[in-house]
């Protein structure tokens, strides 16, 4: 009796561990060989259009099944079903994977965290190490006024901290849509004076559907890496339009240094440029793989020649509002053998 005992006693511990670690909100896709073993990557999505959730995990796949780098991918998460809910802006469960990691990758919109997620993403900012920011995280945050929080919102209005976390970290905050959405797409110029740069080595045919994001005037030291010209329909090969628009082009891909209260300084790249759909571009997918190369010590294996294929089945949604795929988890996105 008391061996059968032990014996239902160690299974049933086995299946509980089992169980926990699938019923994990997040996913992890461990490193190995390539430039990027021993390196940690975390990837929060959190975005209500332009699927972040279906973005960043192939992202991720990318960089730890090609390069090595360990990628942890965190979901904002309805706690009542477990399930994937873009729109549900009040829980990423997971930030904590921030405190040993060498680069966060972000792509959030209008989050309101609670304490216990917004202070390892804070902390994390003030340690100095790198951000690549994508799309709507010039926008990432919107607290109420009330908040501890409130400064990070991105309609702040306080001298100190004007525009939040999206204008004071990277350089802007949300303005508007430059290019018409949903029918006017984006095709990406790169800045002849940053031709050379590391980031870019290999890219030269940026397109995605998505539209240019108006941007007001950013810091004097960010670098513009590549600007948006837009173009009169959702194909590669429309036409620019021809009104004044494109005469300058907005920045769509910047790099930025915030210079924090503490002292330290957060090296960023931003990118106004990146949906779901904007993923198959593979130019575009290589020069977030160079940004990732680029900020952890990897500068001198940046060659243009990375292997940035897509890791499995990836068939992105198309963006906009209410539009993502229900009933799915975070284990839906582990790695398949």
């Amino acid at each position: 009796m008391r061996i059968f005992s032990l014996a239902l006693f160690a299974l049933a511990t086995t299946s509980f561990a089992s169980f926990s670690l699938a019923a994990d909100p997040w996913v992890v896709y461990p490193g190995g060989e390539g430039p990027g073993a021993g390196k940690h990557v975390v990837l929060i999505s959190g975005d209500d259009e332009y699927r972040s959730e279906e973005m960043l995990p192939q992202l991720g796949l990318i960089l730890s099944q090609r390069h090595g780098f360990k990628c942890t991918v965190l979901f904002p998460i309805d706690p009542k079903s477990g399930e994937i809910v873009p729109s549900h802006q009040t829980n990423i469960p997971g930030t904590s994977a921030l405190a040993d990691a060498d680069l966060l990758i972000m792509l959030t919109r209008f989050r309101n965290l609670p304490a216990d997620q917004m202070e390892p993403i804070l902390a994390y900012l003030h340690s100095g190490k790198p951000i690549i920011a994508i799309r709507t995280s010039t926008h990432a945050f919107n607290f109420p006024k009330d908040s501890p929080y409130a400064k990070y919102s991105w309609n702040n209005g306080d001298a100190a901290w004007s525009g939040g976390f999206g204008r004071q970290v990277f350089g802007e905050t949300w303005i508007s849509h430059h290019g018409h959405h949903g029918s006017e797409s984006t095709r990406g110029v790169i800045n002849p004076d940053m031709k050379d740069h590391p980031i870019l080595r290999g890219v030269t045919d940026i397109w995605g559907p998505t539209d240019v994001y108006g941007v007001k005037k950013l810091p004097a030291n960010a670098e513009v890496l590549v600007r948006g010209q837009i173009l009169t329909g959702m194909k590669p090969d429309d036409a620019p339009v021809t009104d004044n628009r494109n005469d300058p082009m907005m920045p769509i891909i910047w790099l930025n240094k915030y210079q924090g209260e503490n002292g330290v300084t957060t090296p960023s790249l931003c990118t106004t440029f990146g949906s779901a759909p904007d993923f198959l571009c593979e130019d575009y997918r290589r020069l977030l793989v160079n940004g990732t190369y680029y900020f952890t010590g990897l500068t001198d294996k940046i060659d243009g020649q990375a292997n940035v294929e897509l890791v499995g089945d990836y068939e992105p949604s198309f963006f906009g509002f209410g539009k993502f795929k229900t009933g799915t988890t975070p284990a839906d996105y582990q790695l398949k053998k």
